[in-house]
């Protein structure tokens, strides 16, 4: 009886297992093998030369050969994880009775029994249920992986595909991440520590429990020692090392480059591939560059905040109130900063030729705020738009030595928002700004002298303006309003840097800005190409005319602060700053022969930074150390000079070629570059020289009457009967100027006097008291100076009491001709 039992009991398990190994093998050969060695990987962003720059990813993983893996990496993960991983054939089964036992005596389960096979199977194809079931199938699965894979390619596989905690998938994405070296480069010590991480990645890891992941490093290495797979020596010289890893970041928020190009990625690729398929996605961008863009960015504002009249809140004392939550969000947690409301800035830099932006900061620091300012941020440039103007001028004909006045311009007539007064605060780049009087629009933009500027401008026509700024890649539209020649209107970094790429270009521009140039798969295959392309602006002349003048704007305008910046004299470089009204924007766009590179500074939120921050100062030096460090790797070059260009020297004031009265003037003289068809066929009529030739409207018998508007002796006084202003109130004291009275009694400086026909001060009774004055007479003092004579100019009617005083000028005997 009992024989009986036992051989129907054998027969009995015998169909049991036969049935489990038919129904578990056949669950285990519909598995497609293929699919272990495809992983979700990081794809790879390389700068332009091929150097790293940074990832993106769901799972950071960069799968690597077992020919880079360490021979100590893989002791390590056999000594904590399968000590007979060479020997079983996926299962151990020694192991599985060994962990049976231990776990009955101790009445619950807490070991495990799988092998690194297993692991692997689990790990693939997402066998993650708690059951005997599934513990079944993966061993079989283990031993299908095993009749179709050699030992190295399973480890292989287990190692670029496991958790090693905070993130890193895979162990060069651990080894990278914990200790910033290659997996082929780590020590002993460095293995152990990452394979004892498997039993628990986020409870030993060495950024959450440092004293955890050092005992357990120390375990791993005391069971390699035992299994003879390192010395004794290896072994104490291991155990006396302190863990050192780098500083904890978030690999997924990095700086604002690496998300610029995951967002093209996306783009080009579709999320799925770009983020999951461990794509080489090899880019413009200089890494060089781009930290020393955003090292100048940051080191420059810290000064600014120190600047007295900075009366805003600083990045470091940001810092200090929302370090916790800094912590929290280098750990990979979901934190919304607090918006930033120190400083900001911008940087970018881009390649002349193609479009490839080579650097990109937008703004002082990512992890606060993921908003690129350099490309969303749209504000007002103030005067670095006016080189636009200018080169919709030249583009259209227009003679750049062409005189434009500055003079006073009415605030209500242009409407840039102030009160009362003149264009007083609108961008122009120094405090101490006075009106000169006419004088080349070239010199104009390049001094940024705002009412010549404006009176460009309407020569010019915001309609062709508008042409201009299209072609020149501005997408953001003009306000239709006097001001927007002053640069009222809001517009972005990258639009005003892409135009500016033109005058360095000969008159074109790349298409577009871009970051990425090709991307191919883990096979090499190409996936997505981006060809440079260019588009025309204006002509080559009217390029390089506009060049001349932003070469002077830097080296002339900005002298002193070009000077502290270090940037040499006799470099090829040229640039405009731009200060929007009421000193809240700041701005500088300048460039060489191969890199363009734009930068704004300001508040997110529109406020005055402080009285007097110019462009020039504050965003100027973060320009030239950008364009400094750019000169090791992209030399700068003189640009070619257009056959039909010649430089010539013309009269500042008449715009006509200069004589030798206009060189015995300081500064009279100016030196622009025209065309064959620009070039004055008459010589200055100011200074000494003759009438110009209006043939076509001046007939040869009106030449006497002609000739005596240069000679004004010869002129006869015309009398003035009616008022000349007719405003409701004198804002700008044109009819009693009291400084200058003042000026006359204080200084005892002599003046000119307008006397009435029967001899006596107007304005008086006669007896040196104040009195009434007539209709018909009034006295104006005028200093008497020796350093101009100002052309008298018609001023447009207003509305003016009739009981304002009005000068009669009492013609002198008429000249005879």
């Amino acid at each position: 009886m009992p024989v009986s039992l036992l051989i129907l009991t054998s027969l009995g398990a015998l169909i049991v297992y036969g049935w489990l190994v038919s129904e578990f093998k056949a669950k285990a050969d519909s598995f497609d093998l293929a699919k272990i060695p495809k992983m979700e990987s990081a794809s790879v962003i390389l700068d332009r030369n091929g150097q790293q720059m940074g990832k993106i990813f769901i799972q950071n993983r960069l799968p690597i050969p077992y020919d880079q893996i360490p021979k100590e990496m893989v002791n390590a993960v056999v000594a904590e994880e399968d000590n007979r991983f060479f020997d079983h054939h996926g299962v151990d089964y020694f192991g599985v009775l060994r962990a049976a036992v231990s776990n009955w005596h101790q009445g619950k389960v807490k070991q495990g029994a799988s092998t690194v096979t297993q692991q692997l199977a689990r790990n693939s194809f997402d066998l993650h249920e708690r059951s005997y079931r599934r513990k079944l199938l993966e061993m079989f699965l283990a031993e299908r992986i095993e009749d179709h894979l050699t030992k190295e390619k399973i480890m292989e596989y287990y190692l670029n595909r496991v958790y090693f905690g905070s993130g890193f998938y895979g162990v060069e994405a651990a080894a990278r991440g914990y200790f910033w070296k290659a997996a082929k480069d780590l020590s002993v010590g460095e293995c152990a520590m990452l394979a004892g991480l498997l039993k628990s990645p986020n409870y030993y890891s060495p950024w959450n429990n440092p004293k955890g992941a050092k005992k357990v490093r120390n375990f791993v290495l005391g069971r390699m020692r035992e299994m003879h797979l390192i010395t004794r020596d290896e072994y104490d010289g291991a155990v006396e090392l302190n863990l050192s890893v780098r500083k904890r970041t978030n690999p997924n928020r990095v700086s604002y480059a690496i998300d610029l190009v995951r967002q093209q990625a996306i783009a080009a690729l579709g999320y799925d591939t770009a983020m999951n398929e461990g794509v080489k996605i090899e880019t413009t961008f200089d890494a060089k560059l781009q930290t020393a863009a955003e090292r100048a960015l940051k080191s420059h504002l810290t000064q600014v905040e120190s600047q007295p009249g900075f009366a805003h809140i600083t990045y470091q004392r940001y810092h200090q109130i929302n370090a916790k939550m800094e912590e929290a969000a280098q750990r990979g947690e979901s934190v919304t900063m607090p918006p930033p409301a120190y400083l900001q800035g911008a940087v970018l830099a881009v390649d002349n030729a193609t479009g490839g932006i080579l650097a990109v900061a937008g703004g002082r620091d990512f992890l606060h705020s993921e908003y690129n300012r350099a490309l969303q941020g749209r504000r007002p440039p103030g005067t670095l738009f006016t080189p636009m103007v200018a080169a919709a001028a030249y583009a259209n004909g227009l003679f750049p030595g062409e005189p434009v006045d500055d003079d006073c311009i009415d605030n209500h007539f242009v409407m840039i928002g102030g009160v009362n007064g003149i264009l007083g605060e609108w961008g122009v780049e120094r405090a101490d700004n006075e009106y000169e009087g006419p004088m080349p629009s070239s010199e104009a933009v390049a001094r940024g002298k705002n009412a010549a500027v404006v009176r460009l401008g309407y020569k010019t026509g915001l309609d062709q303006l508008n042409k201009f700024c299209k072609a020149a890649g501005i997408r953001s539209p003009l306000r239709d309003v006097a001001n927007a020649y002053l640069g009222s209107s809001e517009m972005c970094l990258d639009e005003l840097t892409l135009a500016y790429t033109a005058f360095p270009g000969g008159g074109t521009r790349p298409a577009k800005l871009f970051t990425i140039t090709r991307i191919t798969d883990q096979e090499g295959n190409l996936l997505y190409e981006n060809p440079a392309t260019r588009v025309p602006v204006l002509p080559a002349e009217a390029a390089y005319q506009m060049h001349s003048v932003l070469h002077e704007a830097l080296f002339k305008a900005c002298a002193q602060e070009v000077t502290a910046s270090g940037i040499s004299t006799n470099t090829l470089l040229a640039g405009k700053s731009g200060t929007a009204y009421d000193f809240t924007d700041t701005w500088f766009v300048g460039y060489s022969s191969t890199v363009t590179c734009g930068v704004w500074v300001g508040f997110d939120k529109p406020q005055k930074i402080y009285r007097g921050a110019f462009g020039k100062d504050l965003a100027l030096p973060i320009w030239a150390q950008v364009m400094n460090a750019s000169q090791v790797s992209f030399p700068s070059k003189s640009l070619i000079l257009p056959a039909g260009l010649k430089q010539i020297e013309i009269c500042r004031n008449s715009g006509l070629l200069a004589i030798e009265g206009c060189r015995k003037l300081p500064g009279m003289n100016a030196r622009v570059y025209a065309t064959d068809a620009e070039i004055p066929t008459e010589s200055c009529d100011i200074h000494g020289g003759g009438v110009r030739s209006y043939n076509r409207d001046i007939d040869q018998a009106e030449w006497p009457r002609a000739a005596a508007a240069v000679d004004l002796t010869r002129v006869r006084p015309i009398p003035i009967n009616a008022p000349t202003l007719l405003a409701q109130n004198d804002l700008y004291r044109s009819v009693n100027p009291t400084l200058s009275v003042g000026a006359a009694e204080d200084a005892n400086i002599k003046v000119a006097r307008a006397t009435s026909p029967d001899g006596k001060d107007p304005g008086t009774d006669g007896k040196g008291g104040a009195g009434t004055a007539d209709a018909t007479n009034v006295a104006v003092a005028l200093p008497v100076g020796e350093k101009e004579v100002r052309k008298a100019e018609a001023v447009r009617p207003m509305d003016l009491p009739s009981a304002v005083p009005v000068m009669t000028i009492t013609a002198p005997k008429p000249a005879e001709f």
